[in-house]
């Protein structure tokens, strides 16, 4: 199965009822691992990554990674570049195969986020590679420390947003933060607000450190796509840090890096089906 086109892995989570997990990879191991974990729970989901974690490995080997594994994966997995603030980003991203892209212009003056969000449509719907866009009050860069919970997108610009910008996915906030360093407040009376005139499904960021029912209460709100990062990061870089202290002259790296995988597919699996309100155990 080729790597898919979001619009229509969005389409398979909603026949099938599930949202659809983003997890943000920065290499192979991690891009493997997050495929892994999509297989073993026999469920549709998306690997991301972002400009600032890109510049480790280039978009073009990060999307050859994906594209020659999926051959070894049955279930439907898109290719997803998450807050790109370039359109030179995009195009790029694009070009080395990524079947979705999401333009960060949140940060923007409203006209000016809907000026550069409609650059990127135009380019991505002319080589068939849906957008996600944001409208919200998330401030700052990616990986900065930032405090965002306090400011949520206004339902009253949604409809004139999506409509101008043609996205396909609209990126809100409603109390969500990015990374673990701050406390979100999620509303889902917001959320609701929003969800009750959006034209185009839901984007939660920030997924780490929020509840797994709340999350999976958002489904009913029009909610497709949850970003999920730092739980990722945090075990992966654990994953190695334990193997460290369990033996501080460790040279056999591809051992390292196996574990590092393994315990970033079983979060990944337990993540998924947790915001989808399923059961789940993790291994001790």
């Amino acid at each position: 199965m080729p790597l898919l086109n979001m619009n229509d892995l969005v389409k398979i989570a909603h026949n099938h009822d599930v949202m659809l997990p983003a997890f943000n990879t920065t290499n192979m191991e991690m891009t493997l691992a997050i495929m892994d974990a999509f297989e073993q729970n026999g469920m549709p989901g998306i690997v991301q990554i972002a400009p600032t974690n890109v510049k480790l490995t280039g978009y073009d080997f990060i999307a050859e990674v994906a594209k020659r594994a999926i051959s070894d994966y049955t279930v439907p997995i898109a290719l997803h570049l998450d807050h790109a603030k370039t359109l030179d980003d995009v195009r790029q991203a694009v070009n080395a195969g990524f079947t979705s892209i999401m333009i960060d212009g949140a940060a923007l003056p409203f006209e000016e986020n809907i000026r550069f969000s409609r650059q990127a449509v135009d380019f991505c719907h002319a080589n068939g590679v849906p957008v996600e866009a944001e409208l919200g009050a998330i401030k700052g860069k990616e990986d900065d420390h930032v405090s965002e919970a306090d400011y949520k997108t206004d339902p009253d610009q949604v409809v004139e947003f999506v409509e101008r910008t043609g996205c396909d996915l609209l990126a809100v906030s409603i109390g969500n933060v990015h990374g673990l360093e701050d406390t979100p407040k999620i509303d889902l009376d917001h959320l609701a607000k929003i969800a009750a005139v959006s034209p185009c499904p839901l984007v939660l960021h920030g997924g780490s450190g929020i509840p797994y029912e709340t999350i999976a209460a958002m489904k009913q709100y029009n909610m497709v796509k949850i970003n999920i990062a730092s739980d990722l990061r945090q075990a992966f870089i654990r994953a190695v840090a334990g193997d460290y202290e369990a033996n501080h002259n460790e040279a056999n790296l591809a051992k390292v890096l196996m574990d590092a995988r393994t315990a970033v597919t079983e979060v990944a699996m337990k993540t998924q089906l947790a915001i989808n309100g399923m059961p789940y155990e993790i291994a001790a």
